[in-house]
C-alpha cells in the first residue's frame, strides 16, 4: 500500500543524471517489528540495489539482521558525497533501539546517525540539500513527529553524519499516515525545509539564518494541499 503514495513525494528528492546507483527498492516484507506507525504492520528486511557496473546494470540485495527492519516508505537516491554517484538514503530500525537514518550505497552501509534509543521510536526523512551554504550535502528529519518534534539536521562528509543544527516544535508524520508531509522548497538561497508544526495548526518553513535554524509561519495548515502550495515557488 506504502507504494501508491510514493508519487506524492517523488518531488522531494532530487535525483542526479547519472549515477552508479540506478535504482533501490525495499524487499522481504515482513511483520517481525510491529511498531505500525506507517498504518500496517509490513515492515522490509532487505534493500535491493540495482547498480551501473562498467556499462553493465547488476543487482545486490542486502539483507538485514534479525533484529533490524526498514521502517520506510521507499528508499531515496541522491548523490550525499559529491561525487556524481547517487547514494541510498533510509530509516533503518533496530528493535531495542528505536529508528536511525543511514546512508548506503552498493558496496554497504557508508553512515548511520544514532539510533533514537528505545523500540518502537521512529524518525521522518524530510530532504536533502545544502542548507547552510557550507558546500556540504545535509540530510533532515523529524526526531519523533509524534513525540519530540524535533527537527535536526545531519551533513554527510568523511563517511560521517555529524549533527548540525536541530530545532524544536515541527512535525511531518501523524501516527498511522502512509506518506510523509512536507519537504523542501528551492526557491531561495538557502533552501528552506517544509513542515507542520508540532499541533499541525500550521505550515512553517525552517532555514539557516546567521548559522541557525529559523522558522517563519507560511499560514494556516488545511490537508495536503497546503503541502503543496508551500512547496511551489
Amino acid at each position: 500500500m506504502r507504494g501508491a503514495v510514493l508519487g506524492l513525494i517523488t518531488c522531494l528528492w532530487a535525483a542526479p543524471v547519472f549515477s552508479d546507483v540506478v535504482a533501490a527498492k525495499y524487499t522481504a516484507q515482513t511483520e517481525r517489528y510491529t511498531h505500525d506507525v506507517l498504518g500496517d504492520a509490513i515492515e522490509y528486511g532487505a534493500l535491493e540495489i540495482q547498480y551501473n557496473d562498467a556499462g553493465k546494470i547488476k543487482t545486490k540485495t542486502i539483507t538485514l539482521p534479525q533484529d533490524h527492519v526498514f521502517e520506510d516508505i521507499a528508499p531515496r537516491l541522491a548523490d550525499v558525497d559529491g561525487d556524481g554517484s547517487s547514494e541510498i538514503i533510509v530509516v533503518e530500525t533496530d528493535a531495542r533501539r528505536g529508528a536511525a537514518l543511514a546512508v548506503y550505497d552498493h558496496t554497504g552501509k557508508r553512515a548511520e546517525t544514532p539510533h533514537i534509543g528505545s523500540s518502537n521510536r521512529w524518525l521522518a526523512p524530510i530532504g536533502i540539500a545544502d542548507f547552510n551554504g557550507d558546500g556540504n550535502i545535509d540530510i533532515a528529519y523529524i526526531d519523533r513527529p509524534h513525540l519530540a518534534k524535533t527537527l535536526r539536521v545531519w551533513t554527510f562528509k568523511n563517511n560521517e553524519l555529524t549533527e548540525t543544527a536541530n530545532i524544536a516544535g515541527l512535525s511531518n508524520h501523524r501516527i498511522g499516515e502512509n506518506f510523509i508531509s512536507g519537504g523542501v522548497r528551492t526557491c531561495n538561497d538557502p533552501p528552506e525545509i517544509i513542515t507542520a508544526d508540532a499541533a499541525w495548526k500550521r505550515i512553517i518553513a525552517t532555514r539557516f539564518v546567521n548559522g541557525k535554524l529559523t522558522k517563519t509561519d507560511l499560514g494556516p495548515f488545511k490537508g495536503k494541499r497546503s503541502f503543496k502550495r508551500a512547496l511551489t515557488c
